[in-house]
């Protein structure tokens, strides 16, 4: 098979930065790119998001006034990929010749070829000035928006830069091992046969020393493992700890479950009851495929988990799992696209709908009963604010031990997981509550 031409996937990549200009999600527009292209242009347009704040800092230098939008994506594209040479994917004058050529072959930048040609052999011509002239924009340095740089200085005053730094880097690909199939012992072995790459993390997790289509990890089809980040595999045993009841078969709910990680893990390593919710009747069908993969059966409905007089049997739940929708500040390192794509009122909104949810799923506990609130998200607003406004109208909400706030971390950090291993991991927020008696 011919390869596919650089010029080509750089026309693909700047399509998907101008939809995320418009407020199109990554993931939706690389979907819409013919498959042989998408892991070419999914690669350089997430490498072209984590330098965009740069990106579009040099280009106001090189031209005050911007060109159409078509053309101005590709040339802030070409700029996020060839500003800094030691990470460039290729070098910077192959990028700059490529992206001429892309802009020449489409009728929607082809009047703007000569532009985006001038705009970036100025560019390399004049590298070292440029850069050094947008150092003092924070945008620049730190390729988040300013809001989102501001709330990290408010929330974490002395990580907050370690944070950024870690959602600028590209994630690990990390499993998790389905222990009711396979030891993680089993399954290393079976990597090294393969000549697969992977060190453990965690208590069941293994990171790959590089990621790789999931087709092509030994066990995966079987349902031996899943992909699942370090800090998204702590929210199952959490919410199991302490939860057998002597002669019973507990009752779990997975709310706002797809695509079905955490309700799988939850069967992964219990003889539970589970019902797993989610809003969507599309995202349902991904947690109905990912238990078959994996051998596990659970109740899964389609339905708003706030509106409990649709769904709810009436019988109260042992556990309740809710990894509310957030602004998935913690994830942007995997969803590069978010931190472009979020407004700082979506903070607010989003954690009326956590408030909503965890109020309306409280009274489904019985007591005694557990709940395990959590978020991928670094934003206090998300995390301990939202607990701590929930613990003030419940009495009968008791806090137990949990993580807490996880940043993001690289691996070698200095923050451990639960296991005292220091690890790669997301950002996350965990809340353990019990319920200590009825409503």
């Amino acid at each position: 098979m011919a390869a596919i031409p650089l010029w080509r996937l750089l026309q693909g990549a700047a399509g998907v930065l101008a939809a995320m200009r418009r407020g199109e999600s990554a993931t939706a527009s690389i979907g819409r790119e013919p498959a042989d292209q998408r892991p070419g242009v999914q690669a350089l347009s997430f490498h072209a998001m984590r330098h965009w704040g740069r990106a579009e800092a040099l280009r106001q230098r090189l031209a005050r006034h911007a060109p159409p939008p078509a053309a101005d994506a590709l040339l802030c594209t070409a700029l996020a990929l060839c500003w800094r040479e030691q990470d460039a994917p290729y070098p910077p004058f192959t990028l700059v010749d490529q992206a001429v050529e892309a802009a020449k072959r489409s009728p929607a930048t082809a009047r703007q070829a000569g532009f985006v040609n001038a705009c970036l052999r100025r560019f390399l011509r004049e590298r070292e000035t440029l850069v050094a002239a947008t150092d003092d924009d924070p945008v620049a340095r730190w390729n988040h928006p300013r809001w989102w740089i501001d709330r990290l200085r408010q929330d974490h005053p002395h990580e907050w830069e370690a944070i950024l730094r870690a959602s600028n880097a590209a994630p690990p690909m990390t499993l998790r091992v389905n222990v009711r199939r396979a030891s993680r012992q089993q399954v290393l072995e079976r990597f090294t046969h393969a000549g697969v790459g992977a060190e453990p993390i965690g208590e069941h997790g293994l990171v790959l020393a590089q990621p790789r289509p999931v087709q092509e990890i030994p066990g995966f089809a079987e349902g031996l493992v899943s992909v699942q980040d370090a800090a998204a595999q702590l929210a199952a045993p959490l919410l199991l700890e302490g939860l057998a009841r002597a002669g019973e078969r507990l009752r779990l709910l997975d709310a706002c479950a797809a695509p079905g990680g955490k309700t799988a893990h939850l069967l992964e390593g219990s003889d539970a009851q589970v019902t797993a919710l989610d809003v969507d009747p599309q995202r349902c069908r991904r947690i109905e495929e990912t238990l078959a993969r994996l051998q596990l059966a659970a109740t899964v409905v389609a339905a708003d988990a706030a509106m409990v007089d649709t769904w709810w049997d009436g019988q109260p739940f042992d556990g309740i799992l809710l990894d509310a929708p957030c602004t998935a500040s913690g994830i942007v390192r995997r969803h590069p696209d978010v931190r472009w794509l979020r407004r700082p009122t979506d903070i607010s909104r989003l954690g009326a709908e956590q408030s909503r949810l965890l109020e309306a799923l409280w009274p489904l506990l019985r007591p005694g009963g557990r709940l395990v609130y959590c978020t991928c998200s670094v934003f206090r607003e998300e995390g301990e604010q939202r607990i701590a406004a929930f613990l003030a109208r419940h009495t009968s909400a008791l806090p137990k031990a949990a993580p807490g706030h996880l940043r993001p971390q690289l691996a070698g950090g200095a923050e451990a997981l639960p296991d005292n291993l220091p690890g790669d991991h997301d950002g996350f927020f965990y809340a353990l509550l019990e319920r200590t008696a009825a409503a």
